[in-house]
């Protein structure tokens, strides 16, 4: 298992986000902020911050997922993408730990697909977060 990325700055509820999802309006805009705002309710630990210029979700302090507006699509990422089940095959990408799911508004998503692999990112976070707490630094 690979170490954490930590975002210590990241907060319940930061500013800095609303202001990027207000810059991004149009299509691309909404389709960021839908699936944004469905990883900001996955638990009362997330918390969020605005990193590398794209918004990012934190489990605690831990990063396990962002969103990203393109020119022609969104991406919605996993810092922890390539380890996680991904039954209906909607992961892109060939890092070694991240992947995302590209989103265009003339393409529709299995939205159920999309839900179960935030729902399994969250765990998947909180369960390295349990583990990462039990292990020696």
């Amino acid at each position: 298992m690979n170490r954490l990325f930590r975002l210590p700055d990241s907060i319940k509820h930061d500013p800095a986000v609303d202001a990027w999802v207000e810059e991004h309006d149009g299509g691309l805009g909404a389709i960021a902020r839908q699936w944004f705002e469905v990883m900001r309710k996955c638990g009362d630990d997330v918390r969020e911050v605005l990193h590398d210029g794209h918004p990012t979700l934190c489990v605690a302090d831990a990063a396990f997922a962002y969103v990203n507006v393109f020119t022609v699509h969104v991406n919605v990422g996993f810092f922890h993408g390539a380890e996680l089940a991904d039954p209906a095959g909607l992961l892109d990408g060939t890092g070694k730990y991240m992947r995302h799911v590209k989103l265009r508004p003339d393409c529709d998503v299995d939205a159920e697909a999309l839900m179960a692999l935030i729902d399994t990112a969250y765990a998947d976070m909180t369960g390295r977060l349990g583990s990462d707490l039990r292990s020696p630094h």
